[in-house]
């Protein structure tokens, strides 16, 4: 990929990807937001991984893409999809096969997964380990936010330091630069002095890492109470073993439902107390 790829292969990402997204909630997308989103992602990625960042095309057109990303020995796999009139040719295996080249000497690795089979199937035969997940969704119940909650609003310039240390405590890497990527796309940051951080984009967590369950669960709630009256929020890839998130959303009145699942590949520390960001894991 290059520079110049960069709004096809939105374009591409997006046709790929969109009908695994829940009718009611695509019904929720600004167009216009999500194109800006995609495009910085990718162009993000394609700067600080450009060994990562891989297209596919015929005659000058673009109808696939795989990003992956190397932070500190741990390689993330962000964004995979070939558009559906080209599915079924081999080129997604391709397109894997050249962000799989990308992790090469790193310790550990993970993909978040949508629920397309084909998907799932190639990242459990590429010799990922599969950790089922779910995710909570609604309307949050404003009654149910607890009182005295610690965590404080952020900043990547300010709390960098912080969030890369907890970062390194859940996944063995810190996120760096994607941090301040998280910020550029809309997140906000909630940070606790205690250790923990939160990026959140209209009520939704994008990421939650922190030391322990109780952080965790304050800076969860902190990031639901930023919800505005009658907004639909979304907890994503809440892995097992991770009761502390399930008990929040389901304190908050939202509905479990299934999520696609994380895969896993060798040393990539306990991802707990932890939610992955979909796009910088």
């Amino acid at each position: 990929m290059t520079p110049d790829d960069v709004p096809a292969a939105e374009q591409a990402a997006w046709a790929a990807l969109h009908e695994q997204i829940p009718p009611d909630f695509a019904r929720t997308i600004d167009d216009q937001a999500r194109a800006e989103r995609g495009r910085f992602r990718i162009a993000h990625l394609q700067r600080t991984d450009p060994g990562g960042a891989w297209v596919a095309e015929d005659d000058g057109q673009i109808f696939g893409l795989s990003l992956a990303l190397v932070r500190e020995g741990l390689w993330g796999f962000s964004l995979f999809g070939v558009r559906p009139d080209r599915q079924g040719q081999g080129v997604g295996r391709r397109l894997l096969d050249a962000a799989l080249a990308y992790a090469e000497g790193c310790r550990g690795a993970l993909i978040l997964s949508t629920t397309d089979p084909r998907a799932m199937r190639r990242y459990a035969l590429a010799g990922f380990e599969l950790r089922p997940c779910v995710t909570l969704a609604g309307i949050v119940d404003r009654a149910a936010i607890p009182t005295g909650l610690r965590s404080r609003a952020g900043s990547a310039a300010q709390d960098g330091e912080l969030c890369d240390e907890i970062s390194r405590h859940v996944r063995g890497a810190a996120h760096g630069p994607d941090i301040a990527a998280l910020e550029a796309t809309g997140c906000s940051l909630l940070v606790h002095d205690d250790g923990g951080w939160a990026a959140v984009r209209e009520g939704s967590p994008a990421l939650v890492a922190a030391p322990e369950d109780a952080i965790a669960h304050d800076l969860l709630w902190s990031a639901l109470a930023t919800a505005a009256p009658g907004q639909s929020v979304h907890i994503d890839f809440v892995t097992a073993g991770h009761d502390w998130a399930v008990e929040v959303g389901l304190a908050a009145r939202l509905a479990l439902s299934p999520d696609g699942p994380l895969f896993v590949r060798g040393d990539v520390g306990p991802l707990a107390p932890y939610l992955p960001s979909g796009a910088y894991l």
